[in-house]
């Protein structure tokens, strides 16, 4: 194990033996009587700690200690000073120009001793706590890129049915999660949910509810088979773990829509001669606390030409100088931006930023929407769009 390297300045030749003569060993200790030397050394030596005098010829240690931080600025530094005048004047310029510690010639061997051996132990923490904190980030990152990978493209299509979505965590790991799957040529299956908290614990709930979602395919990707699968995946989690989804299977051939809503915000449906309905909760939220929870599956029509808009509440519970976003926020904007869309999504995240005033958002933001367009324009789509049954 390479020992710790110490830098010695001082421009009496009798302090600099002592000083070595008491550090070394355990230290790898180098000295020299010259500022200037000492600013190459300090490049080529590399030190994890440096001891200077303040009083020198050439320059003195506070200048020394300001060049040498200039190119290693975690670097420690203790300052040494034989003279007697101005010393408070300059221990308080030492304590602002953050040198490790102030010490008075001649001094005491434990006590020099001592005070480096605490000086590059603390040093050690640090660069432990450095590493520590890197390869945390490092994970962390990795974390994100697989739970990103988790959620199909923000544009798809399913059974010539257009899905947009937008998803803006506001975490490095967030809770939001929202997916889309083809059924049979002519429908699909989309899903937004939203699990508490942040971090690695949401980020194993979402995967528990990705894996839920998937694992459906037997039942035709049904909503209700879908959420009771999602209710018994969590069962192990702890009971103040809970999830709200919106689960909603379209079938274009039938015209026909069918959801699921457990505690979440409810959806939008709305197209050509049709006010906005809200498709509100059909059930409680999921959670191993509410062991014998049921839901009811709904259906409504899903016309040619209607349009559909699932979200999170962190839409809705955005705030500014006006209050919450609200769902008020979200219909007034569907309302003026009919034609839904990726477009829609883009301009209710434009006004939920403008709302807020530049205040943070301390929640995901997750917004999907599905449109159903004429039966013309999907004779011209079909051709170009995605099925994502193999997804």
């Amino acid at each position: 194990m390479t020992p710790p390297r110490i830098l010695v300045v001082d421009d009496e030749p009798a302090i600099l033996r002592s000083v070595e003569r008491v550090l070394s060993p355990p230290y790898h200790v180098v000295c020299t009587h010259s500022p200037k030397e000492a600013v190459g050394l300090a490049d080529t030596f590399e030190p994890d700690l440096v001891i200077l005098d303040i009083r020198m010829p050439e320059m003195d240690g506070f200048e020394l200690m300001g060049r040498i931080r200039a190119a290693q600025s975690d670097l420690e530094i203790i300052l040494m000073t034989g003279s007697v005048r101005e010393l408070d004047a300059q221990l308080t310029r030492a304590l602002r120009e953050k040198a490790f510690y102030f010490l008075q010639k001649p001094f005491d061997r434990e006590v020099l001793q001592t005070l480096v051996g605490r000086c590059l132990d603390l040093r050690r923490l640090e660069k432990e706590n450095q590493r520590h904190l890197k390869r945390l980030e490092q994970e962390l990152a990795e974390a994100r890129a697989f739970q990103q990978s988790m959620l199909p493209p923000e544009q798809g299509w399913v059974g010539g049915i257009s899905i947009a979505a937008r998803y803006q965590p506001s975490a490095e790991l967030g809770g939001d999660f929202y997916d889309y799957v083809a059924v049979g040529q002519d429908g699909g299956t989309l899903l937004v949910a939203d699990v508490s908290g942040h971090g690695a614990s949401a980020a194993m709930l979402t995967g528990v509810v990705k894996s839920a979602f998937h694992s459906a395919s037997a039942e035709g990707y049904e909503p209700l088979c879908i959420v009771a699968r999602v209710a018994n995946g969590i069962q192990t989690f702890s009971f103040d773990r809970f999830i709200t989804l919106i689960c909603v299977r379209i079938s274009a051939s039938q015209s026909l829509l069918e959801y699921v809503n457990a505690g979440h915000p409810p959806g939008i449906l709305w197209g050509a001669g049709r006010d906005p309905t809200l498709m509100e909760a059909t059930g409680p939220l999921i959670s191993p606390a509410l062991l014998n929870s049921s839901w009811k599956q709904e259906t409504l029509r899903f016309r040619s030409q209607d349009r559909l808009l699932l979200f999170t509440d962190g839409i809705e519970d955005v705030d500014g100088d006006r209050g919450y976003f609200g769902l008020g926020g979200i219909v007034r904007e569907v309302t003026q931006n009919p034609e839904g869309g990726a477009c829609l999504l883009d301009r209710i995240l434009s006004s939920v930023r403008e709302f807020t005033g530049g205040r943070r958002i301390h929640d995901d933001l997750t917004l999907l929407t599905a449109d159903r367009g004429s039966t013309e324009v999907l004779s011209q789509d079909k051709a170009q769009a995605t099925n994502r049954a193999a997804y």
